[in-house]
């Protein structure tokens, strides 16, 4: 039996006909950009996530760097972020010309809220929450921290669709909520998309205007904009998908909980998910010691996995310049070195399941 690490072939069956219907109702409709499908998707997704507004653009990163342009931060300022978050949260926060701070996670891979108050400055001006794997980070104290430093926040939900915190669903805590709807996310289209969400009315019309060459009405720009819109096509796949989400997220939970509850094998450590924190399990995490010989193993016994993600973003070559150096952030440093995400996708089957369990519960270490 061969085991991918993710399918994307499995969840498009279970809807397979609604998906093409609404394709071709697209199709059909003779107009692409900025229709009827991408705001009945951006007011349906509003209303699911609980934030006033939802605006759609084309991709996740999209999302970040334009949140953090239209808060006005620049060259100067600085965000702070965790150390083992994938490299776009970093580059949201430096395209818009500011500086990354970098805070240690906790054993449940999301920033550790009792070292953020500790790397404020005075040149401080966001936080970048990054809700990792699926999890939702603990908001609370974040937003406690937040409120007392005067500091944006602004939440990277790319990963976290449907999480929530104390009942309470990623994106709406912040100042702007980003998500990507890559198409290997829990709500995924079939290409790039993403979309933010804000309670703002103001901060709404300034992302609608943003995202369209800077104009609200066509030959009338306000500001230098950008060209990030969320096509329709998109827009009614992901409608589709979206009435799905939390029967898709339960049955992803259901996977979990037997990989949990299965799992016994000492070499291994399996995730762990804090108090009120509710995930939607993204990816299943688990570190181990000796990874490389671990993946040998999986992959001479036919089952996938991957790494997210062997290289933190203080050690990439591309943020070289900051000048970090290799045991700067030891925590985030040991997760690149130890991570590895067991298969887990949409459809997958008892025997699958039963196949992966059986495969490493027999491994030696």
């Amino acid at each position: 039996m061969t085991i991918a690490p993710n399918r994307l072939d499995r969840p498009f069956e279970l809807h397979q006909l609604e998906y093409e219907e609404a394709a071709l109702r697209v199709l059909r409709s003779g107009w692409y950009i900025l229709g009827k499908e991408v705001s009945a998707f951006e007011e349906a997704f509003a209303a699911y996530i609980g934030a006033n507004h939802c605006i759609g653009l084309a991709s996740g990163l999209d999302a970040l760097w334009i949140a953090f342009r239209l808060l006005g931060l620049k060259a100067g300022d600085e965000v702070i972020v965790q150390s083992n978050a994938y490299i776009a949260c970093v580059m949201g926060i430096t395209m818009s010309g500011a500086t990354p701070v970098f805070v240690e996670p906790n054993e449940s891979f999301n920033i550790d809220p009792a070292k953020i108050e500790s790397a404020i400055t005075d040149k401080t001006k966001a936080i970048l929450v990054v809700h990792l794997y699926g999890q939702a980070s603990d908001m609370d104290s974040i937003m406690s921290i937040a409120n007392k430093y005067n500091l944006y926040v602004v939440e990277d939900c790319a990963q976290s669709h449907g999480a929530k915190h104390n009942g309470k669903m990623t994106g709406t805590f912040g100042d702007v909520g980003c998500f990507s709807f890559y198409p290997s996310k829990n709500l995924g289209a079939f290409g790039d998309a993403g979309a933010v969400t804000v309670n703002s009315p103001e901060l709404a019309e300034a992302f609608r205007v943003y995202r369209n060459y800077g104009s609200e009405k066509r030959y009338h720009n306000k500001v230098v904009g950008t060209n990030s819109r969320l096509d329709e096509m998109q827009a009614a796949l992901l409608s589709v998908r979206l009435r799905y989400l939390d029967a898709l997220n339960e049955e992803r939970t259901k996977i979990c909980k037997r990989y949990l509850g299965q799992i016994k094998n000492p070499a291994l450590s399996l995730p762990v998910v804090e108090p009120g924190c509710e995930s939607v399990w993204h990816q299943f995490v688990i570190r181990t010691d000796k990874r490389d010989q671990f993946m040998d193993y999986l992959k001479a016994n036919e089952v996938g996995s991957i790494i997210h993600y062997p290289i933190p973003p203080h050690l990439s070559e591309a943020y070289a310049y900051l000048g970090f150096k290799k045991g700067d952030f030891p925590i985030a440093e040991n997760f690149g070195d130890t991570v590895l995400s067991l298969p887990l996708y949409n459809g997958m089957t008892d025997q699958e399941q039963d196949y992966v369990i059986e495969v490493i519960n027999a491994y030696g270490g």
